[in-house]
């Protein structure tokens, strides 16, 4: 099939390789023209055949919103829009019906997957009519990993973000467990080989995971973390997460607390959070601060 997409950032770029790769054509456009394969939302539109799907990979917000609402004076009733940028699930059902008053569908889609994303797949939730899902659904299948799993239509419109927000909640929680670990050996004299006790972690434990095999990576890289300073941003989904529990009374103390942890690298130069930033950068290629 045909598809449009718009970002071709870290996750955009890599995201069109692999679909192209699965047999597709994209077509993917960006404001910057060295990664652009057209100029302009109107030249990507008119280059692709009815009914259109056009995909947006921009940052969360006014970003988004103004992409959305382009692409709404431009697309056709029958045309669907995919978000798959890290949107806050309540401006999905805004977005949705602002299209649908043109007769253009709108399907959210949370992505996970990081800079691995393109030879491992990526981990898709998405929220959109049947009918509009089904018209994207070769495009889910070329993004997945390999397998039967990794890829859930998880109800109506906002429920892909909503997954994606949960998902990353309870990884923010995981990486504050090992970075707690982390610590706690690091200061002990009687632990000489912090990294060997991590990698001896990866097989047989019930801790072992894909982010335990990513902190070992960090770790060969920078035994001791001592490149970094301890600070780690948020990008809002933990925020979000916190807030969701409040509304909805569920307690959320582990990841309520991981947030809060964030915040307090933000005060001192926290061990702990080297981890995390580490841990951040091994997955998604976010940025780290260094030591000066």
């Amino acid at each position: 099939m045909e598809l449009g997409l718009v970002g071709l950032g870290k996750m955009g770029g890599n995201m069109r390789e692999r679909i192209r790769r699965a047999g597709h054509t994209v077509i993917g456009y960006d404001r910057n023209a060295d990664l652009a394969d057209v100029h302009s939302l109107q030249e990507l539109v008119d280059s692709l055949k009815g009914p259109r799907v056009v995909w947006v990979m921009v940052p969360a917000g006014a970003a988004t919103q103004s992409t959305i609402d382009e692409l709404g004076e431009l697309l056709s009733p029958g045309d669907v829009v995919v978000d798959g940028g890290n949107s806050r699930w309540t401006d999905d059902e805004k977005h949705a019906g602002e299209l649908a008053a043109k007769g253009i569908g709108f399907v959210d889609c949370g992505v996970s997957g990081g800079v691995w994303g393109l030879e491992n797949g990526y981990a898709l939730m998405y929220g959109g009519d049947a009918d509009d899902v089904a018209k994207v659904q070769p495009v889910f299948d070329a993004l997945k990993p390999e397998g039967d799993f990794g890829s859930v239509h998880a109800g109506k419109v906002g429920a892909g973000h909503f997954a994606k927000m949960v998902h990353n909640g309870i990884e923010y929680a995981m990486m504050q467990a090992y970075a707690e670990g982390w610590e706690l050996l690091e200061k002990v004299d009687s632990v000489t080989d912090v990294r060997e006790v991590f990698r001896s972690w990866q097989e047989g434990t019930v801790i072992r995971s894909w982010l335990l095999d990513l902190a070992v990576n960090a770790l060969d890289d920078d035994e001791h973390l001592d490149k970094l300073r301890g600070y780690a941003s948020d990008s809002g989904e933990g925020r979000w997460t916190v807030e969701a529990a409040i509304d909805n009374a569920v307690p959320l103390p582990a990841i309520t607390a991981s947030l809060f942890a964030r915040f307090a690298s933000r005060q001192d130069d926290s061990p702990q959070m080297k981890m995390i930033a580490a841990l951040r950068n091994q997955f998604g290629g976010h940025a780290v601060e260094s030591k000066k």
